[in-house]
This record gives C-alpha cells, sequence and structure tokens, in this order.
C-alpha cells in the first residue's frame, strides 16, 4: 500500500488531500497542529481505520517534528506533501510592514517545510515513488508579479521556492523529485468565497500532476493545468 503525509491535514485542501489518497487505496499520515480541534480529520480516520493516521505536528516546532520522524522511522512515505501555511500579514503594503509578523510567516512558509523535508528525507528515498511535493503560489513567482504588494506572502513564497529548487538538486541522486504547486485560486478559508475552484477540483488537478512526476521533474513549479510557472 502507497503511503503519503501531508502537513496541514485538518482543513482545506490538506483534509481534501488526505480524503482523496485515502478513498484511493493509500495509507495517509494526516498532521495538524491540534488534533482535538479537527472533527471532520477526526471523522476521516473513523471512516477509515487503519488506513488514516492523525499525528500532532507544529510545523514550527523542531521537538515535535523530531517526535514525528522517530514514530515514522523505517516507514516508506512515497509522497511527502508540504501543505501547512500561512498568509501572514494581510496588511502587508509599502510602508506598512511589520518585523514580527514577517519573521513568523517565514518561520512556517519556508523554514518549516525545509525542517519536515530534513526529517523524513529517509522515509522519501525508501519508498516506490519519492517525492516530495510543497505548496507553494504564483504570489511567489517574480516573473508573475504584475501588481506588487502582498510583501509577507509574496516573499516567503518566493524564499520557499528557492529552498525547493536546492532541494531538488540536493535530492536528485537519491532518485527524489521535489516539486511546487499552484493550487490554483480555490475557494477556502485563505483564498476567499469567490476563488475560481472548489478544494476537490484543485486537489484533483494536483494528484494528476504528481501521478506523472518523475525524477526528472525535480524543480518544476506547477501551474493548477501542469503547466510550469516562471520563476
Amino acid at each position: 500500500m502507497a503511503e503519503m503525509l501531508v502537513t496541514g491535514a485538518n482543513r482545506g485542501i490538506g483534509l481534501e488531500l488526505a480524503r482523496q489518497y485515502v478513498a484511493d487505496g493509500w495509507r495517509v499520515h494526516a498532521c495538524c497542529r491540534r488534533p482535538e480541534q479537527a472533527p471532520a480529520l477526526q471523522a476521516l480516520a473513523q471512516a477509515h481505520p487503519g488506513q488514516l493516521r492523525i499525528h500532532p505536528l507544529e510545523v514550527t516546532d523542531d521537538a515535535q517534528i523530531e517526535a514525528l520522524a522517530e514514530r515514522l522511522d523505517g516507514r516508506p512515505i512515497d509522497i511527502l506533501f508540504n501543505n501547512a501555511g500561512v498568509y501572514g500579514q494581510a496588511d502587508a503594503w509599502f510602508g506598512n510592514t511589520r518585523r514580527d509578523d514577517w519573521l513568523a510567516a517565514l518561520n512556517v512558509n519556508t523554514i518549516s517545510p525545509m525542517k519536515v523535508m530534513e526529517a523524513l528525507v529517509d522515509n522519501v528515498a525508501a519508498s516506490e515513488r519519492r517525492i516530495i511535493a510543497t505548496l507553494s503560489s504564483k504570489m511567489g513567482s517574480m516573473a508573475d508579479n504584475r501588481s506588487g504588494g502582498s510583501y509577507v506572502y509574496r516573499s516567503t513564497k518566493a524564499a520557499l521556492n528557492a529552498v525547493m529548487v536546492s532541494a531538488a538538486h540536493d535530492l536528485r541522486p537519491r532518485g527524489i523529485s521535489a516539486v511546487v504547486l499552484h493550487p490554483g485560486w480555490v475557494r477556502t478559508d485563505m483564498g476567499g468565497p469567490n476563488g475560481e475552484l472548489s478544494v476537490s477540483e484543485s486537489v484533483d488537478a494536483m494528484r494528476r500532476i504528481l501521478a506523472g512526476v518523475t525524477v526528472d521533474d525535480a524543480g518544476s513549479f506547477y501551474e493548477i493545468d501542469g503547466s510550469i510557472i516562471p520563476w
């Protein structure tokens, strides 16, 4: 049975990833900060006993990341999906940025995916598919930035993209494909009610992309339609 791990699995895209992969027969390790406050994820686990396992994980807490790695020691993870992220300071326009808010978002969006990858890379290397997927955004593309603003979110996602490209180079010799995904404009708490895609449509599309990823694709930045986004 193929296995995947997803962070931020209590709602939105993370929860839908867990739901779809479980429905497709995968074993899923679903991570979130407060499992006791995640009723939808708990219900999904109850509906799939033995197939979906919930793990407490605050991605900015190195001790929790290490504890997760210890619990999963020796288990192959076919897809490690770094989904957890924040928008950060919503009003981060020029002249109104706040250092502490910026650093907090950088910790979640950029540093934490790296620490999760570092902790679980041996699990991924031991699997058959060997994919590390990280959710980014077109707002992290400097080539696509035509409107300015959103300094905190844009910069943390651009930095995340740089992390993933370096990881793609470093992990390619181990047969690992590290890729970046843009989920589209999705109707989630972050995307708002006017998004172009439902959560299920976004996850459907990302799963199709991941199904075709090989090590030759390592370092790619995917649009939701499977095309490549310029950095």
